[in-house]
């Protein structure tokens, strides 16, 4: 039977120079890329959004923050048309500033 350590067998062999790259491009193979919307998918989510702001309902918005998609649910305190922003309380009533650019989906949080 073959024992193989994997990785661990060439970090011997390498620098840690070398060792730190390896982890670094590991690190950016898990990047994800910005979903483009449609003006349909658009116009449902601007829907939803004043619904919620309407209703007081709370919503579960995914948004691209950094490298990776971020959810958030809360209640929408705010939408700001001049920064196009919009400002979400969660839970812990942290405020939460979210670019509408960066916004993938917005959803009802009670599962509609």
């Amino acid at each position: 039977m073959i024992r193989d350590r994997g990785r661990i067998k060439w970090n011997s062999l390498m620098l840690p120079e070398h060792v730190k790259m390896l982890r670094n491009w590991a690190k950016e193979d898990s990047y994800e890329q910005p979903k483009q919307l449609d003006e349909q998918q658009l116009e449902w989510m601007n829907e939803i959004a004043a619904e919620a702001m309407e209703k007081n309902k709370e919503v579960a918005i995914t948004h691209f923050n950094g490298f990776q998609h971020e959810l958030v649910i809360g209640t929408i305190h705010y939408a700001d048309p001049y920064k196009q922003e919009l400002r979400v309380t969660d839970k812990f009533d942290e405020v939460h500033s979210i670019l509408l650019k960066r916004v993938a989906d917005i959803r009802l949080a009670d599962g509609s």
